[in-house]
């Protein structure tokens, strides 16, 4: 078993990776182990971030764009909040490492992080055979 650095929603995290597991020893799931404590409270930010109905609208609005990011203008006649509201709702998803974004003169940009979608997506899939009971 060796030492690897990981990165994980953006931040550098140690794991064991045993050589012989594979491709999928650097994404732990959900039912591999139990989190320890660092890890759970760093999912947590991600979870609470996603927790909020108008945040996982927003994220759903952003990552499911064709060409792959949407305009700010774009997002907010979407819902019966100010824009003040709407980019605090932002910043939360950009702070939680699921999305990011750019200026383009008066507009900002945003798009979903594929990385971090996948990363979250495999921590959440249990092999069929864990507490399968059909």
């Amino acid at each position: 078993m060796s030492k690897q650095r990981l990165e994980i929603i953006g931040q550098d995290v140690d794991v064991d990776v045993d050589a012989d597991a594979g491709a999928d020893a650097c994404c732990r799931r959900l039912a591999a182990a139990p989190l320890d404590d660092d890890r759970a409270a760093e999912l947590a930010k991600v979870f609470k971030a996603l927790g909020d109905p108008v945040r996982l609208r927003l994220l759903s609005m952003i990552a499911s764009q064709d060409d792959g990011e949407v305009c700010v203008c774009e997002l907010t006649p979407a819902f019966d909040l100010s824009q003040p509201t709407i980019s605090h709702h932002l910043k939360l998803l950009r702070q939680a490492g699921l999305i990011d974004c750019e200026r383009r003169g008066t507009w900002v940009y945003y798009w979903a992080l594929p990385d971090a979608l996948a990363r979250l997506a495999s921590f959440l899939t249990v092999p069929r055979s864990a507490g399968a009971t059909a």
